[in-house]
């Protein structure tokens, strides 16, 4: 599989994926296929190249970088090339990539040659004016599926006439590979339209010999084209470390490879290391108001767990040992001999057990809303909250994660509907609603992993163990706040317990509210002589 990586520009990140040995090679991936799987099937079909394929401006991991036109667009990319320390070398451009291909030498980064695949099909969607329906976030979430029919209709209709199936061309993509190219697309919905349509407007018929490219009907004529080309070539040099943004409250993005597989970071902030633990099933995203929040005087790390969000996927049996094993294992590839910890639900069981087991490299840990259930209520939710979601040729996943993460929001647990399960804590706006979706969607098949852990952990086992400074806590909308009163039964002497005035990763929750509870967990995490001190109390 393709390396992911990220290179930090003066306002933004772009995402690449490295794939391959040999001599470079850049890969613009076009607008209906994900750069994760145009490296991925490059890697196959040409040999004897490293691939470096962009995730191209305002999508997928390079929505921060944006520009209104062509040439802005182009000077983002030509930035990245340049701080990638990628020399002269062959640029491949697939459908609507074509015009930031051509632009790239003005842009300040120079290809030795630009090589263009289905540029013809690009200039078939602009004949016609092929453009996306709106894909502003619907409550419905109906937008999504819009999104997935213009990705699927791209590839299997003829570029000039939609009312026929294309005889010609590549395969087309499985249900898995066009997931994930419109998770790259929906990552900032209007971006990708905007994007989709400079592009188009920029598309014309041009000939090799006028502007200098070569065009490729398919990529076999590509790769029998390149083949030659490696010889004599410099292999490769390594991708270079990412950096963090000059504003050091700036929250950046990173990976980090453990022995389980890459993990994906958010971070921010400098000095002493705050490991924070999502809740499941989705990524760390809805915990950015905590790196907001806490930045200034430490640093923030976010991970998302191996099998969720961003991070890898690999095949395994998980528990909250094993999730807890990933995150020390991060710390020490990030060479953090002692840190704090902040988890909120299965993210505060992982903070539990990494305390209770390694308690030397551990200062003060923030458990919000730890799991304590009652058994059978448990075995009812690990019968039932957890539905297969994998990607549908039709794109019925969709609807299926939207639902799921709406009802969530309804009630609790989101299967049972019924009034007596309502939850008073709001339906959140379409934005948010589809932010968390898409963190759901990103975590797949391997979803319910981490999140099945949670409720199959003893967490009164653990509880009873800790021998670190700890704070147990629940804002009042958290559907695991009653856990606060039996945590204060089984909680050593010494461990805080208290409710705090938000759950501030839920949305909706009043800035004063959000403010007032970040204060209690500065408070905490800054109190005593635990900073300096991360050894066991006595």
């Amino acid at each position: 599989m393709p390396t992911p990586h990220y290179v930090t520009l003066t306002d933004g990140q772009m995402r690449v994926w490295r794939s391959g040995s040999g001599p470079d090679l850049l890969v613009l991936p076009g607008l209906i296929e994900a750069a994760s799987v145009c490296a991925d099937r490059l890697s196959c079909a040409l040999p004897g190249w490293t691939v470096t394929a962009l995730d191209l401006p305002g999508t997928g991991g390079s929505v921060t970088c944006w520009a209104e036109d062509i040439a802005g667009l182009a000077r983002l990319i030509a930035d990245a090339a340049g701080r990638l320390g990628l020399p002269a070398c062959p640029l491949l451009a697939f459908d609507l990539a074509a015009p930031l291909a051509r632009a790239l030498p003005e842009a300040g980064w120079r290809p030795d040659e630009v090589l263009l695949v289905n540029a013809a099909m690009a200039e078939g969607w602009s004949e016609r004016r092929l453009h996306p329906a709106p894909l502003a976030p619907r409550a419905d979430g109906t937008h999504l599926a819009v999104l997935w029919a213009h990705l699927r209709d791209a590839h299997v209709l003829e570029p000039r006439d939609a009312g026929h199936p294309a005889k010609a061309g590549a395969p087309l993509p499985a249900p898995a590979e066009l997931d994930a190219m419109l998770r790259n697309a929906a990552g900032a919905p209007a971006r990708y339209e905007a994007l989709w349509s400079i592009c188009l407007d920029a598309v014309r018929s041009t000939s090799e010999s006028t502007d200098g490219t070569v065009r490729f009907e398919g990529l076999d004529e590509a790769a029998a084209h390149l083949a030659p080309m490696a010889a004599g070539r410099k292999p490769a040099g390594p991708l270079p470390p990412t950096r963090p943004f000059a504003d050091p409250l700036r929250v950046w993005h990173d990976y980090a490879d453990t022995p389980a597989g890459r993990v994906h970071l958010r971070r921010a902030g400098r000095g002493r290391a705050l490991l924070a633990f999502q809740s499941a099933p989705g990524s760390s995203a809805p915990l950015l108001p905590l790196l907001h929040g806490l930045a200034p005087g430490r640093e923030v790390i976010a991970p998302d767990y191996l099998g969720n969000g961003d991070s890898d996927k690999p095949e395994r049996a998980v528990d909250i040992g094993v999730l807890a094993d990933d995150m020390l294992a991060l710390a020490d590839a990030l060479a953090l001999e002692s840190f704090d910890l902040w988890g909120t639900h299965t993210g505060a069981l992982v903070a539990l057990d990494l305390t209770v087991r390694h308690p030397d490299r551990v200062g003060r840990a923030v458990l919000e809303a730890p799991v304590l259930i009652p058994a059978d209520f448990s075995a009812d939710i690990l019968d039932h909250y957890f539905p297969p979601l994998a990607p549908d040729r039709w794109g019925l996943h969709l609807l299926q994660a939207w639902n799921m993460r709406r009802d969530m929001f309804l009630f609790w647990p989101w299967y049972r509907q019924e009034r007596a399960a309502a939850r008073a804590i709001g339906v959140p706006d379409a934005a948010v609603l589809h932010d968390w979706t898409m963190g759901l969607l990103a975590s797949g098949g391997h979803y319910d992993r981490s999140y099945r852990a949670a409720f199959r952990y003893d967490t009164r086992a653990a509880l009873v163990r800790l021998t670190r400074p700890a704070l147990i806590c629940a804002g009042p909308a958290d559907m695991l706040v009653e856990g606060l009163a039996e945590a204060r039964t089984l909680a050593p002497a010494g461990t805080e317990v208290m409710p705090t005035p938000a759950t501030v990763w839920y949305p909706g929750q009043g800035d004063e509210a959000v403010r007032a509870t970040i204060d209690c967990y500065a408070a905490f995490l800054t109190a005593g002589s635990d900073m300096a001190n991360p050894h066991p109390v006595a």
